[in-house]
């Protein structure tokens, strides 16, 4: 028998050259990971783009240095949540329930939602979009993005922290998902019908759904669970395995709720742009004319470029029709003499873009700005969120902070990974989003292409560019859905909870798939102008018989499924190509509401799903039983 030996608890020194290769590897692993989540859909946005929309990509080199950005800012992101950020969410999550009375938790529970939601990257993406709002068009919309956006985070932030309370008293007194989603539900439904009949707020209804979507982030969801399962391992039963669940469905319905009442409040303020209690600077020129279409505003035929060059050279492009007028004609020695001609020179209905007026690099750059902008988020974010943690656990729960050194270290990562992610955000996903969303129309429309001369021809009849179009937005929401590292996870736990019956490929597929269906409507949506609500409130009212008819714990990994379809790399994608598409076709005053769709229809999918598989499972005589697990990560 070997004897075992003690080396001592003295800390070895490795030097530089042994560090670099424990580092490396390592780090190269969490690249990977990163680049793995994003590949596909940036692939797939390019190649849409370049061959089947026949367009170049605008700002090439800065789109591709912003995209390698976020690679890198995801990475030590996510790497400063897992080490900083998480140990603070675990360590109080298992203490605060055995020294703090009720109020104490719930205090706690909303502060943490309200400082967790200010941390998401996707909120900064949200603030931006206020930019591509009119305030002609939706004078209430533009004056919640820009005058009052500030209120606006903070309502978002104070939906996640009661949606936190809500299920800190779930966990605690075993309360049924069920009895927290229905009445929730309608209420939203409601509201959104009282919204829909009033011109102004209706216009916000696309923007509170998303807001939904925008806060089950990166940063909400491992916190918001970590405080969960911490309060289920101390009042666990030993009843069911999903009891984890369900939290960051709440999280996802209040802020709708919170968004809803701070646009009546407005309203009936009426301080927002054109009321008479405005106080902003912006002003509403001329509603009607902001409602001309797009395609009036396209100048067909050649562009002054080439009219300068046919001035110098008296060269005319290959593509170049030619009409006489005013012309008579006499025979003369046996010759037909044309006098008093005008020559009319048009280009053929096609494609007339100004190839020299592609940029490979954004002149409107502006780098100290952007990064002094990223690295001020960024602080903002994190650095408050942290503090709080910090003094609850020390000082209200009078623990130690374990390995603080390296718990510093985290947050350091987070802070430079977020702005890191905040400037690949800007270069990079928002102008690829936006580029593909202002170009998609021109698969049924005319367009003049993002940041080119000229204009683009319809690829085909309006009817099928638009099923074109479509199509596009099902299988990048199918794609980059798997793409997402959280479905992983999802399907995983979802395997063990139901011992097998539900296999983890099956709902990774479906939740895919209903992603993949939830942004193709959103396309159709903008594309004939329907109002959100008309594809919204249908889905939901399934949902309520579908969640009464379902089990316990497939209503509670079902509802939690669309926490999934929000990712960091998604929400700003599908958020910026949704305002983008919005913004080109003609009538539509914005592009919000992709992501609410995008939400709703992988809960449906899930849940039916769910009932088929509990159906033949009990015919084969066995039912899917949740195994006793405190809780999931989705």
């Amino acid at each position: 028998m070997s004897k075992v030996q003690n080396y001592g608890t003295e800390r070895v020194s490795l030097g530089l050259k042994k560090s670099l290769k424990v580092i490396f590897p390592y780090a190269w692993n969490k690249l990977l990971d990163q680049f793995k989540s994003v590949w596909f859909i940036i692939t797939y946005l390019i190649i849409f783009q370049t061959l089947v929309l026949n367009l170049p990509i605008v700002y090439s080199l800065t789109i591709s240095f912003g995209i390698f950005w976020v690679i890198v800012g995801l990475s030590f992101f996510m790497e400063g949540l897992e080490i900083g950020l998480m140990p603070f969410g675990e360590i109080i999550g298992s203490v605060l329930p055995k020294k703090s009375p009720l109020p104490g938790i719930l205090l706690f529970a909303l502060l943490l939602g309200i400082g967790a939601t200010f941390a998401e990257p996707a909120i900064a993406v949200l603030k931006a979009a206020g930019s591509s709002v009119s305030p002609d068009k939706a004078p209430l919309l533009y004056s919640l993005l820009n005058d009052f956006s500030g209120q606006l985070v903070l309502m978002v932030g104070l939906g996640v922290g009661i949606a936190v309370m809500l299920g800190a008293l779930r966990f605690m007194y075993g309360w049924s998902l069920k009895m927290l989603i229905i009445p929730m539900v309608l209420l939203l439904s409601g509201l959104t019908i009282y919204a829909h009949f009033n011109p102004a707020i209706s216009a916000t209804i696309g923007l509170a759904w998303d807001c939904g979507a925008v806060t089950t982030g990166p940063v909400t969801v491992p916190l918001v669970l970590a405080l969960g399962i911490g309060i289920c391992r101390i009042v666990s039963k030993g009843d069911d395995g999903g009891s984890g669940f369900g939290v960051v469905t709440l999280a996802s319905l209040f802020p709708i709720l919170a968004v809803l009442i701070l646009s009546i409040y407005h309203f009936h303020a009426q301080d927002y742009v054109g009321q008479p209690n405005y106080k902003g600077t912006a002003v509403i020129s001329n509603i009607s004319e902001s409602y001309k279409e797009s395609s009036q505003n396209i100048t067909f035929g050649f562009t002054q470029t080439e009219y300068e060059e046919y001035l110098k050279s008296k060269n005319l492009p290959k593509d170049t029709e030619k009409e006489y007028t005013g012309t008579t004609s006499r025979l003369e020695g046996g010759k037909i003499i044309v006098e008093n001609v005008s020559a009319i020179y048009s280009k053929k209905s096609k494609d007339n873009i100004d190839k020299n007026s592609l940029k490979h690099l954004n002149p409107d750059t502006n780098g100290l700005a952007t990064l002094k902008g990223a690295v001020l988020t960024a602080a903002i974010a994190i650095i408050p969120l942290s503090l709080f943690l910090f003094i609850t656990l020390r000082f209200f729960l009078r623990e130690k902070v374990p390995h603080a050194d390296e718990i510093s270290i985290g947050i350091l990562f987070a802070v430079v990974g977020m702005a890191i992610f905040v400037i690949g955000i800007e270069l990079g996903l928002t102008p690829l989003g936006e580029q593909l969303g202002s170009n998609i129309p021109s698969t049924f429309t005319t367009i003049s292409p993002w940041g080119l001369d000229g204009h683009k021809m319809a690829l085909t009849s309006d009817s099928v560019g638009k099923i074109i179009a479509c199509v596009f937005a099902f299988f990048l929401g199918f794609g980059a859905t798997l793409a997402e590292p959280a479905l992983n996870a999802l399907g995983a736990t979802v395997e063990k909870i139901t011992t097998g019956a539900f296999k983890k490929s099956l709902l990774m597929n479906t939740v895919a798939s209903g992603v993949g269906i939830g942004i193709a409507t959103g396309v159709f949506k903008i594309a004939y102008n329907i109002p959100l609500q008309y594809l919204l409130i249908p889905p939901y009212i399934i949902l309520i018989f579908l969640t009464i008819a379902s089990s316990e714990d497939f209503v509670n990994f079902g509802w939690d499924s669309a926490g999934v379809t929000t990712g960091p790399i998604t929400v700003p994608l599908v958020l910026a190509m949704g305002l983008g598409v919005g913004a080109n076709v003609p009538g539509v005053i914005d592009g919000f509401g992709v992501l609410s769709l995008a939400s709703v229809a992988p809960i449906i999918s899930v849940l039916i799903v769910g009932i088929i598989v509990r159906l033949k499972s009990s015919s084969k005589g066995k039912k899917p039983k949740p195994s006793n697990i405190e809780g999931s990560q989705s």
